[in-house]
């Protein structure tokens, strides 16, 4: 039990550091591919005003104005969007970010391509600008981005000019930022959850070593029970073959046997809860285990004056301990005779499904409230005290089945209709 509350423990840290780490980092890269765009348009933007030209920078005099810049100025060279590193010039002070390079296209009336300017020439070949502007014209947009280039339309007298701001250093950049981002994330993650688990395997020491003090109490004293209620018992005996059948001896031996059930059950928790019990794990015809201890159940049921419906598939095979899974059913088909209603039903399934069984115990009655179908496989736990005050059990018989259900790395829950219903459905792997 402490192992498996570790492990999830563990599990549930190991998890929550990676959706955090996960968050961090595509924030991080969120806000990288934000501030590109951004930047992008602002670009631009004031290549628009300036009709596709970049904006001359002031000289060491002062500014001049932009309707003084003379048409024949080379342009400036092209910067890096945004200051990135490896793009070293500084915005200047006329507003432009530093661009990793920009060209302009234009076209006639009909959309063909008359010419283009680019500070870089070199990087692009006619076919290389005719596809982009084959690609603004299927956008059909104003502005946008194709790929790692931005855009703006422009109308022109004789046709349109398109301003082309191509980002691919930003994007490189912006990729590795995000490659070193995951690499330190994924480094710190590792070291976060490598402490996490050696904070809760420390904490929970403690409860381990109690946890296993008590398993020992309870194998102690189940074992110490057992002297005393065998003399009781005998003791029982003999009075009764010296003064006949008493009432008051038949209490005690009815309490006798009460309590010699509640040890029983006791040290096959213990057993259970020590690793001395081991299943045998084995090909098993669950079909005839089952049907084994059914078939004569069905006579306490009748007894009871209720009905006992079975529908067993035949030849359904599962990988268990058949002593342990007969067990099982017993547990489940006496929790339905005890919680069934006067003349109810108790209906009992088992069936192939995929890879593996599922056993299901069903029973007309009161049902189980929601807030209870995961409390009753507790131990000791029964419920509502005053309405079950009448009904013979120590809350120990669904805890033994969930043990023996996970032993056998299976699993079960419980269904319910208050009012109405209950079930029990355990399903095990082949």
């Amino acid at each position: 039990m402490i192992a498996r509350l570790r492990r999830r423990l563990m599990l549930l840290v190991v998890g929550v550091l990676l959706l955090v780490t996960a968050g961090i980092v595509l924030s991080i890269n969120a806000m990288n591919l934000g501030n590109i765009a951004a930047e992008a348009d602002s670009a631009l933007t004031l290549l628009a005003q300036n009709g596709g030209r970049r904006p001359s920078p002031p000289d060491d005099g002062g500014a001049q104005a932009p309707s003084e810049a003379s048409d024949a100025e080379p342009p400036a060279k092209p910067r890096g969007l945004g200051g990135r590193p490896g793009l070293d010039t500084p915005q200047g002070e006329n507003g432009l970010a530093m661009l990793s390079n920009t060209y302009t296209i234009h076209l006639d009336a009909d959309g063909a391509v008359t010419g283009w300017d680019s500070d870089r020439a070199g990087l692009y070949a006619d076919a290389d600008i005719q596809a982009v502007a084959d690609g603004i014209a299927a956008a059909g947009a104003d502005s946008g981005r194709l790929g790692t280039q931005f855009f703006r339309v422009l109308e022109e007298d004789e046709g349109r000019l398109l301003i082309v701001l191509d980002a691919r250093l930003e994007y490189l950049s912006a990729r590795r930022s995000l490659r070193a981002t995951v690499l330190v994330a994924a480094l710190a993650c590792l070291l976060l959850s490598v402490a996490a688990c050696a904070l809760i395997a420390r904490m929970l020491r403690p409860v381990a070593e109690s946890f296993e003090r008590q398993k020992q109490f309870v194998w102690d004293a189940s074992h110490e029970f057992k002297t005393p209620l065998a003399v009781i018992s005998a003791n029982c005996e003999v009075l009764e073959a010296e003064i006949g059948e008493n009432e008051y001896l038949g209490y005690i031996r009815s309490e006798v046997r009460r309590t010699d059930r509640l040890v029983q059950n006791l040290l096959t928790l213990a057993r259970m809860d020590k690793g001395s019990v081991k299943a045998d794990l084995a090909r098993l015809n669950l079909s005839e285990a089952v049907l084994s201890v059914a078939l004569p159940f069905e006579s306490t049921v009748f007894e009871a004056g209720k009905t006992l419906e079975m529908n067993v598939d035949d030849g359904v095979f599962v990988k268990g301990d058949g002593d342990m899974l007969k067990q099982l059913t017993v547990i489940l088909l006496s929790n339905a005779l005890k919680y069934s209603n006067d003349g109810g039903t108790i209906r009992l399934s088992l069936a192939q499904r995929g890879r593996g069984a599922v056993l299901t115990v069903f029973n007309t009655g009161e049902g189980i409230p929601a807030d209870k179908l995961e409390k009753i496989f507790d131990r000791f736990y029964r419920g509502d005290a005053s309405h079950n005050s009448e009904i013979a059990g120590n809350g120990l018989g669904l805890s033994i089945a969930r043990t023996i259900v996970e032993t056998h790395r299976g699993r079960i829950h419980a269904e319910s209709e208050p009012g109405k219903n209950a079930a029990f459905i355990v399903t095990l792997p082949q």
